[in-house]
């Protein structure tokens, strides 16, 4: 009797490991498959980015690029819009190019307006 109790403990045991092996397997699949998709959109972010900042020589002359950089280090999504909002005029042939230091200090302090919330403070 004692000899029956000690297969099916084995039985029960290996299909214990076993249904715990899959669960790693499927576990170790699911991290291995966000990686790769991890991985795929940095590289298309990295990708966007090295074709936005090429566009920027073109269509920025130096002193637009430099104060452009200043910006991005301070305020990296204001660059980031202002960069794609440039990228975009560029292509359907809207903006004359190159863009100077003025026209890009206009073009932040209107994108910066916009962005902006009007704080009002009212005593009760």
């Amino acid at each position: 009797m004692g000899e029956i109790m000690s297969v099916n403990d084995d039985e029960e045991l290996s299909q214990i490991r076993a249904a715990r092996q899959a669960e790693i397997q499927q576990q170790i699949e699911a991290q291995a498959e966000q990686q790769v998709q991890a991985e795929a959109q940095e590289a298309a972010a990295e990708q966007e980015s090295n074709i936005l900042s090429s566009a920027m020589r073109t269509i920025l002359t130096p002193e637009a690029r430099d104060r452009l950089a200043r910006v991005e280090l301070g305020h990296n999504e204001l660059a980031t819009t202002v960069k794609q909002h440039l990228y975009t005029l560029h292509q359907s042939n809207q903006i004359q190019t190159p863009v100077n230091d003025e026209m890009l200090k206009r073009i932040l302090q209107g994108i910066s307006e916009n962005n902006r919330r009007e704080t009002t403070i009212r005593r009760i």
